[in-house]
């Protein structure tokens, strides 16, 4: 259970902070909820706090971890399937499970193809998406500026792995 105050992440919104726990009642029935804010753009959730787990709202990686994930991005590999569809569906599982580093993997795979074909307008809407919920984690966990942590994060996408 989280506390008020408590930086927490939402795999398909990014990182925020409670900000409340209510109990409304609903259907004629109390529950309680997690008031769940993002800083940038000013989103608000309420969040069934009985809930919570199955979402997949955890708390933010520490700052060791999103320097470790940064350092990281230039040898991710990725695959992208050539059927939109099923890329589509692919990246989407990735967003939802909440890991940075399948996030990552989406930002990655749609940056690279983004260069060699372009990317349709729901791609780009995830690609959007994607950075979002990574830059939102790493600005918390590292008490850095938005634009430099979108800066980094565009460098290590786009630097080819070192070889081995």
């Amino acid at each position: 259970m989280f506390s008020i105050g408590d930086l927490v992440v939402h795999p398909m919104h990014g990182a925020g902070v409670i900000d409340d726990i209510v109990q409304e009642k609903v259907a004629g029935v109390m529950k309680e909820y997690y008031v769940f804010k993002m800083p940038v753009g000013g989103l608000v959730l309420k969040i069934p706090t009985a809930n919570s787990q199955v979402i997949g709202i955890r708390g933010i990686i520490s700052q060791a971890e999103a320097e470790e994930l940064l350092n990281a991005l230039p040898d991710l590999t990725v695959e992208a399937n050539a059927n939109w569809n099923k890329r589509y569906q692919e990246n989407l599982m990735r967003l939802k499970s909440g890991d940075l580093y399948q996030v990552a993997r989406v930002i990655k795979s749609l940056m690279q193809r983004d260069s060699l074909r372009g990317l349709s307008t729901g791609e780009r809407k995830m690609l959007h998406n994607a950075k979002q919920i990574m830059i939102s984690e790493i600005v918390m966990a590292e008490k850095v500026a938005y634009r430099e942590v979108e800066t980094r994060i565009d460098h290590a996408m786009m630097q080819l792995p070192v070889p081995q």
